[in-house]
């Protein structure tokens, strides 16, 4: 079966990793002549504007993506002459901030209190309403940390607006939701409605970036049937195909939904070595119309992100720990690879911490350390 990726990053790279096993072959469709996942498929240097897609994409049976700002009416004109999964439909949504929470509310999803903004009264008007502290963030646009800035105080807001105001697709003020943790789940979801869910990750983000995140942590096995609850009927209402990953706050009243990202994401990249089936693998079994895998996590699973460059590999050394690096140039704020340390449990985990300090940057491992603490 022949593949194609709208994207040639670190996620195409995986997907092709995964498929390759499975006897699948992949075009990656990027504008970035040095696009990391071009080794692994042919390799179309090209945007998405839809005007050379589909004869680029000659020959594929299934079209997927692999990055959210993919243009979603692409999507639409490739499902005339392609399989396309996930949908235009659930990508668009996820494009915009607003329709986001509109279909997580419309759902009985708690979402964080918000207002649309698209002039400096609006902004005013929507900071007495919501109070501070709270969020400027872009409605379109934005990942990462990307198209947000904070609001402490109300004299953060005149900055805000000079910072913000030319975003195009307007700007949404969301009140800062009080969380003790944040987490994420990953479903998939067959041709055929069958739905199965990973164990909710817990995850850490610094500067807007995902830096740690632990798969199988059982003491959020407490809040697993809650978020399965509340995803689930977004994935039945978008008809979704593939895999869906839902970022949730943990606060003092339950679950509290964040956003959703309608492909293969980095919370989930501990299943690579930690479940008994990969969100990449279940993905691809998903849109190519195959059996899901097992989601089960096999054991503790603690990812770490390689942000701007990658540490040393004296890594390796470490029992259990498994070393991904994507082949991208290094660069401040980028994410070049991530190691997977998969352990029996987070017992074992607290226990060996303590041997990832050489291998680590000193700073990250502070941060780990104080992270996995917090509730170890």
């Amino acid at each position: 079966m022949r593949i194609g990726v709208l994207g040639g990053g670190q996620l195409a790279r995986m997907l092709a990793l995964a498929g390759h096993p499975l006897g699948m072959s992949f075009v990656f469709v990027d504008p970035a002549a040095d696009a990391c996942a071009q080794s692994l498929g042919q390799h179309q240097i090209s945007d998405w504007s839809g005007e050379h897609l589909i004869e680029a994409l000659a020959g594929c049976d299934r079209v997927t993506f692999d990055f959210e700002n993919v243009p979603a009416h692409t999507l639409t004109q490739l499902t005339d002459h392609f399989n396309v999964a996930p949908s235009a439909k659930a990508l668009s949504i996820s494009q915009d901030r607003l329709d986001e929470k509109a279909l997580f509310h419309d759902h009985g999803m708690a979402v964080a209190p918000h207002a649309a903004v698209s002039d400096r009264p609006g902004l005013l008007a929507a900071l007495a309403d919501l109070g501070c502290p709270a969020i400027l963030k872009t409605r379109r646009m934005g990942y990462d940390g990307k198209g947000q800035y904070r609001l402490d105080t109300p004299e953060d807001c005149e900055p805000a607006w000079q910072t913000m105001a030319e975003a195009p697709g307007g700007l949404i003020l969301e009140q800062r939701v009080p969380f003790t943790a944040e987490c994420a789940l990953t479903a998939v979801r067959s041709q055929h409605g069958e739905v199965r869910f990973y164990p909710l990750t817990w995850t850490h983000h610094e500067a807007g970036i995902l830096r740690f995140a632990l798969g199988g942590a059982r003491w959020l096995e407490s809040f697993q049937h809650q978020a399965e609850a509340q995803v689930r009927p977004i994935l039945e209402a978008l008809g979704y195909v593939g895999a869906m990953t839902v970022e949730l706050f943990v606060t003092e009243t339950g679950l509290v939904v964040n956003e959703m990202a309608p492909r293969v994401h980095n919370s989930a990249h501990w299943t690579i070595d930690g479940a008994v089936c990969s969100q990449f693998e279940n993905h691809l079994r998903a849109i190519a119309d195959l059996p899901l895998g097992a989601t089960a996590a096999t054991g503790a699973a603690l990812m770490i992100n390689f942000i701007g460059q990658l540490p040393s590999t004296d890594a390796l050394a470490v029992p259990g720990l498994h070393w991904h690096a994507y082949g991208k140039a290094p660069r401040p704020g980028r994410k070049v690879g991530h190691a997977t340390w998969v352990v029996d449990d987070e017992s074992s985990l607290m226990a060996g911490l303590d041997g990832l300090g050489p291998a680590m940057d000193a700073n990250a491992f502070q941060a780990l350390t104080g992270w996995i603490k917090s509730v170890g």
